[in-house]
């Protein structure tokens, strides 16, 4: 049966649907918007559109569909650009609303393009990947990247709903699975020390009955964090607890072109990194550090970067993150497994010792 957690935020609040199967309720939810004249349109990639083409073609029919590359190299100004096209063709007015079917890229872009578009228009989250559907549709951050860093252009805009069907996971990539399994390892890191020690005891598998359950929970925990500081703006803590690991992870990907790592391998270097520098703040013991990086390890994720990166281009791509204030990094660290929180006041001499650590001269 269909679950619904609702996300409040006010005249902003949106629910999230969860079940195997909401092919009837998004069918339903688009034949509510056709007969109220609103247009809609769809927002997807390569792969989705050649893998799920028949469920694509049951969920929308005949609604107009714009197939993006496949890869974060689509969150570009050019595709961007591209988007904001095709919604302006298809004659989309205020009340259109954008369908954004996919993994986290395509969610990003799809929801920058409708806040973009008539200075915003609603749209709504049909994540296929699991790292979609644990973080990035829920939320509401949209952007692209810029040639400067990782999201360095984007704005906050909120879907109107969110719909979770695990039946896709049925069909992503054993290496995409993995992915995900970054920000599940991530939200447990952060909030939810049971959830951790459960996949210590067995990792997670695109088969397991537990998956439902996890992606709740991290739906859950995310939620209650952007009810609490929607745009990221609280001193301390808040929404920017769910960057622990990116700081690194972002690094990672700018460095090596968005290319070579997808982004929840990075982010999974990215907590291995956090963890080993909470260690030489002595905010948790050297088990801990192990424990994480045990935890990593059995999700089929990289614990060290796969070859050297140099140092002072990953401190520079570093410099440029978001979360950097008064031109200080502030890092998302550990107190303990399952409790997060923010520094500024960490040595450059310890950030430069960790990256040495997982493998960068």
């Amino acid at each position: 049966m269909p679950d619904t957690l609702n996300v409040a935020l006010g005249d902003r609040s949106y629910p999230i649907h969860f079940a195997e199967d909401l092919e009837e309720k998004v069918r339903a939810f688009s034949a509510e918007l056709a007969t109220a004249g609103r247009r809609t349109a769809v927002i997807t990639d390569r792969n989705v559109a050649t893998i799920q083409a028949a469920t694509l073609d049951r969920l929308f029919g005949p609604v107009p569909t714009l197939v993006v590359p496949a890869g974060e190299e689509s969150k570009s100004i050019s595709e961007l650009g591209r988007a904001l096209d095709f919604l302006a063709a298809q004659g989309l007015d205020r009340s259109g609303v954008v369908f954004a079917v996919g993994g986290g890229v395509v969610g990003d872009l799809a929801g920058f393009a409708a806040a973009s578009y008539l200075r915003g228009i609603d749209y709504c989250q049909v994540p296929t990947t699991l790292l979609s559907m644990v973080d990035s549709s829920v939320g509401g951050k949209t952007g692209i990247n810029l040639k400067a860093g990782k999201n360095l252009a984007g704005a906050f805009h909120q879907p109107r709903r969110v719909f979770i069907a695990t039946g896709f996971l049925k069909l992503l990539p054993p290496r995409e699975f993995a992915a995900g399994m970054a920000e599940v390892i991530k939200t447990a890191l952060l909030g939810e020390p049971l959830l951790f020690e459960d996949l210590e005891r067995q990792a997670l598998s695109a088969g397991d009955l537990r998956l439902a359950w996890t992606v709740r929970v991290c739906c859950g925990i995310k939620a209650r964090l952007v009810e609490a500081d929607e745009r990221e703006t609280a001193p301390t803590g808040g929404r920017a607890l769910l960057n622990l690991g990116h700081t690194f992870g972002h690094a990672i990907e700018q460095v090596t072109g968005y290319g070579t790592y997808l982004h929840g391998e990075a982010v999974a270097v990215g907590l291995c990194a956090a963890a080993r520098l909470s260690h030489r703040l002595g905010m948790i013991g050297d088990g801990d550090v192990r424990r994480v990086e045990a935890v990593v390890a059995a999700h089929a994720l990289p614990t060290r970067l796969r070859s050297p990166l140099a140092t002072p281009a990953l401190l520079e791509a570093m410099s440029r993150d978001k979360k950097a204030r008064a031109g200080s990094l502030r890092f998302v660290l550990l107190k303990a497994l399952g409790e997060a929180v923010v520094r500024a006041d960490v040595p450059k001499a310890d950030v430069e010792a960790v990256w040495r650590e997982v493998g960068s001269p």
